[in-house]
């Protein structure tokens, strides 16, 4: 089984996501672009719950989640408090779904084809621990900057 400390660090960055939307002091801010910043905060917010939707939801949670990537970046102005309750869904279906992965699932190569070759399941996962970090550095860095 998935441990409780795999779950503990998904929740805590996506708690940490969701302090980074709700400080950004005027919301217009969240979907600025300047210079070379081409991903707003709020398009890399839709980006990681897309990516877990679908890569643990969709996968493993059987939950019928349909990815959009397209219009996780093309999205313009969807409500903080909108962005907020997608991001308490998406760790509630981690909740659900982590549990129901088994030690042999994680040794098992990952059954959707994300990159050009395969790769086992547990090391997806910790390449997607490491994707969710990124682009919170990202958004954190995105509001200090533009979000004056």
């Amino acid at each position: 089984m998935i441990t409780e400390d795999v779950f503990t660090l998904f929740c805590r960055d996506l708690n940490r996501l969701k302090s980074e939307i709700s400080q950004y002091t005027d919301e217009t801010n969240l979907w600025k672009v300047d210079g070379a910043i081409s991903n707003s905060a709020g398009n890399l917010c839709l980006h990681l719950i897309g990516n877990l939707q679908t890569y643990f939801g969709s996968v493993y949670g059987n939950t019928g989640y349909v990815r959009d990537r397209e219009k996780e970046f093309s999205d313009k102005a969807v409500p903080r408090e909108q962005l907020l309750v997608m991001i308490d869904q998406t760790e509630a279906m981690l909740k659900q779904v982590l549990p129901s992965i088994s030690e042999e699932q994680l040794e098992e190569d990952y059954p959707m084809p994300v990159f050009d070759h395969a790769m086992k399941t547990r090391y997806y996962f910790i390449h997607l621990t490491a994707h969710l970090g990124y682009h919170l550095g990202q958004i954190n860095y995105h509001r200090r900057l533009l979000d004056k």
